[in-house]
């Protein structure tokens, strides 16, 4: 699975991981970057802010990712809706099929089906604010 991983630090690294599960406190990520390609890292769970799940490492730079609900055909989703805001200020909408106010992290859908972002795991410990259902449409 490719993935870029965001620190709370703000750092990132750009690579693959065969082992993650939310379930376990770290995860190895072997990097696709030019300075470390090939080079293994453990990760803490609890140093992120994110795990972006993506389609390519180099997204695609021109297309404008669709923000909010009201942006898109949001009839054939299926899930809670869901805000959130990072620590960063950065602010994600999609779907959790997952999510629990008891959870240390959870996957949220983007609310953009063309999005290079095919999921995210979102550290709860890294977020300033989480809306649900209707209040994560405004």
């Amino acid at each position: 699975m490719w993935v870029v991983v965001h620190f709370k630090d703000g750092r990132l690294l750009k690579g693959f991981t065969r082992d993650f599960t939310p379930t376990k406190t770290s995860f190895h990520l072997t990097s696709e970057q030019d300075k470390d390609r090939g080079s293994e890292y453990e990760i803490e769970l609890t140093d992120l802010k994110a795990i972006f799940f993506v389609k390519t490492l180099e997204g695609n730079k021109d297309y404008a990712e669709k923000k909010r609900f009201e942006e898109v055909d949001t009839s054939g989703l299926k899930g809670l809706k869901i805000r959130v805001e990072f620590d960063d200020g950065e602010v994600i909408r999609g779907i959790s099929l997952g999510y629990s106010k008891s959870s240390k992290g959870f996957f949220v859908i983007p609310v953009d089906p063309e999005s290079n972002n095919e999921r995210i795991y979102v550290n709860a410990e890294s977020l300033r604010d989480i809306k649900i259902g209707a209040a994560a449409e405004k």
